[in-house]
């Protein structure tokens, strides 16, 4: 019996009050979202939805399909409360 190939990967999410992040072992060849499901930060974190938000690995966005290499960090990003320049230009404007 031949046994699958591990790997170590991580899960990184925060929100305004707490950030995790979450190391586990995983098979060679697992996805994102895969990985994202046996972190089990979907029940730390229940806020989180994998439909609406966006996916990356070292801040470079992924589909949830996407494969994952050993030592990948897996970020699961918020949206934005305010557009970048929207902020930019209140503090300009304040400053």
């Amino acid at each position: 019996m031949v046994s699958a190939k591990l790997m170590t990967v991580e899960v990184a999410y925060a929100n305004a009050l707490s950030q995790r992040i979450i190391s586990l072992e995983v098979k060679e060849g697992s996805s994102i979202e895969q990985v994202i499901q046996l972190s089990g930060i979907l029940q730390v974190f229940p806020e989180i939805d994998l439909k609406k938000q966006k996916v990356g690995i070292f801040s470079q966005l992924k589909a949830l399909s996407d494969p994952l290499k050993s030592g990948d960090r897996v970020e699961i990003y918020r949206e934005l409360l305010i557009d970048p320049k929207e902020a930019r230009r209140g503090r300009a404007k304040r400053g």
